[in-house]
């Protein structure tokens, strides 16, 4: 056993150090990526019996995001990537901080709240999806996003368990003078002291800027543009996927201690899974790993609909908790290679794609959320937990026949000896 770890790391170290510094510096902000989508949604319900403001906050989160996008763009031709990938990890405390002064959570308040947590999301994601494209090639992004969902999965059994235990424990045990929001700023400060450390492990990396271009354009490749169909159809589905586990577990299972607890037991099995993935599978298994991922998407969403019981939910999750990770261990490396295609084709800087693929998720998500708000506010919360989630499970699923095509175009494009 400790020989097979010996190679792996061997094998880890055989890659270049961009693309190390870069898994590595994400492994450490993982840490902070379950409590800011999960235990934010958690304070919210907590403190307002208004269960369309966690949507609200996502809302303004994904807002943020492709305006940060657009941002990050220009201020890339003045400041080293580096710093502003630290600067989005250094936001998440401070959304956070923000959230947690509030007196009264209003609808303005949380989105403000969101709009600095979409800040954050902006110059974290930008960067680091150009830094991922650069620092990969198409033969091992498999095992790149196999890595870095890995990381993703096990801070995921930790994080939720560690976290809603600690919340759950201060509240029977009337800890901090039986004030639980006090819980609530002890994991925010540990979240920023996160992001400090991940933020001085990225200037390592000794990483390059993208080329000075123009990154805004309306007319595209046709290949791109099946590429942003996807990516609404994925922002769609993450509109949903976000805030739906926290608000059936708080509703129909129990508090944050169950939610830490569903969070982690199926989640090591699901990690090891995507390491094995990422390690054996190349750029041909990704369509079939994609469809898996899209089937247990809607076979979870069935389980939920279905029942509409704790163990409906619960079903839910795990099913969903298998069905996350695959699907962005196939979609990210098809995303870059269409990158890799399309601007080499049209002669543009590969950050104009990835700016224009975030309004492409952003479309998805503002439907996906207003779907959700609308059905909460004028129909009923039971109908927008329990049948709209199919529905968006089934109209993702239809995405796969749009991937098999983009998949063809790819192969078509690309030459038999490079695939």
């Amino acid at each position: 056993m400790l020989q097979k770890l010996v190679h792996e790391f061997k094998f880890f170290n055989a890659h270049p150090l961009g693309m190390r510094t870069l898994l590595l510096t994400n492994l450490i902000y993982a840490l902070v990526m379950p409590i800011v989508e999960l235990f934010i949604g958690a304070y919210i319900m907590r403190n307002s019996s208004d269960i369309s403001l966690v949507v609200i906050f996502q809302l303004a989160v994904y807002t943020g995001i492709p305006l940060t996008f657009m941002i990050n763009g220009f201020l890339l031709n003045h400041f080293p990537i580096a710093r502003l990938y630290s600067l989005g990890m250094l936001l998440s405390g401070v959304s956070m901080f923000a959230m947690m002064s509030l007196d009264n959570l209003d609808t303005l308040g949380v989105f403000l709240a969101g709009l600095i947590m979409g800040l954050s999301y902006g110059f974290f994601w930008a960067n680091r999806d150009f830094l991922a494209l650069n620092t990969t090639h198409d033969a091992n992004r498999n095992y790149y996003y196999g890595i870095e969902t890995f990381f993703y999965t096990i801070t995921g059994i930790v994080v939720p368990l560690a976290a809603g235990v600690f919340i759950a424990t201060t509240e029977k045990n009337g800890w901090f003078g039986g004030n639980v929001n006090v819980a609530y700023y002890g994991l925010t400060v540990f979240v920023f002291a996160l992001s400090v450390f991940a933020s001085i492990l990225v200037h390592r990396g000794q990483f390059q800027n993208p080329r000075k271009a123009p990154f805004l354009f309306l007319k595209f490749d046709q290949l791109w543009n099946k590429m942003l169909g996807l990516a609404a159809l994925k922002g769609v589905a993450q509109g949903y996927i976000v805030t739906a586990p926290t608000m059936l577990i708080m509703s129909l299972v129990g508090k944050e201690g169950a939610l830490g607890v569903i969070q982690g037991v199926a989640a090591l099995l699901s990690a090891i899974l995507l390491y094995v993935l990422g390690r054996v599978t190349g750029p041909k298994h990704r369509l079939l790993i994609y469809g898996i991922g899209c089937s247990l998407f809607v076979l979870g969403a069935l389980f939920n609909a279905g029942m509409y019981s704790a163990l409906g939910v619960i079903l839910f999750v795990l099913c969903l908790l298998f069905a996350r990770p695959l699907l962005d261990i196939a979609y990210f490396p098809i995303q870059l290679k269409v990158i890799d295609i399309v601007s080499a084709k049209e002669k543009r800087n590969e950050f104009a794609y990835i700016f224009n693929h975030e309004l492409g998720l952003y479309i998805g998500r503002l439907f996906g959320c207003g779907l959700f708000i609308v059905l909460a506010r004028y129909v009923s919360e039971y109908a927008a937990l329990r049948y709209a989630l199919l529905v968006i499970a089934v109209v993702h699923f239809m995405g796969w026949f749009a991937m098999k095509g983009v998949v063809k175009e790819i192969n078509t494009e690309t030459p038999m000896e490079h695939r």
